[in-house]
């Protein structure tokens, strides 16, 4: 489950790459354009900030500190006892965060970003691998 998370984490830190990179550069995505797909309007909204930080930006910086800790898990003592109860905390955060965000491009903005969308989706998935980890985590047996 460990390195399926890993594949995961590496699948939005893409995602979130590329939208930290559009804030950076400052350049127009590349999106699907239809009646409901507007990524500019989603990516320029006032929701796309977080106390002036960049929303995308703060998701690469979760994936990378999540990443950091499923690659060192093994590595050191600490995070071998503590990690899936750390990652499971950050990631539930991220997913209760993405929930939001989606009831903000449905219901406020009123268009949808189909990267911000696949990120979510991204996030979702880790969060139920997180919660499989944790929930495993308690059924093993202690060592004696």
């Amino acid at each position: 489950i460990r390195n399926l998370s890993i594949v995961v984490l590496l699948l939005a830190i893409g995602v979130s790459g590329y939208l930290s990179y559009l804030k950076i550069d400052n350049t127009p995505s590349v999106c699907i354009q239809g009646d409901l797909f507007d990524c500019e309007t989603v990516l320029n909204s006032i929701y796309s900030e977080l106390a002036g930080i960049s929303i995308a930006w703060l998701g690469l910086g979760l994936n990378l500190v999540v990443l950091s800790l499923l690659i060192l898990e093994p590595r050191v003592g600490f995070l071998r006892e503590n990690a899936k109860l750390l990652v499971f905390g950050l990631v539930l955060f991220a997913f209760l965060f993405s929930v939001y965000l989606v009831y903000v491009q449905a219901a406020l903005i009123r268009a949808y970003c189909p990267w911000c969308l696949s990120h979510e989706a991204l996030i979702t998935i880790l969060f139920g691998l997180s919660t499989w980890r944790l929930v495993n985590m308690f059924r093993e047996p202690e060592a004696a």
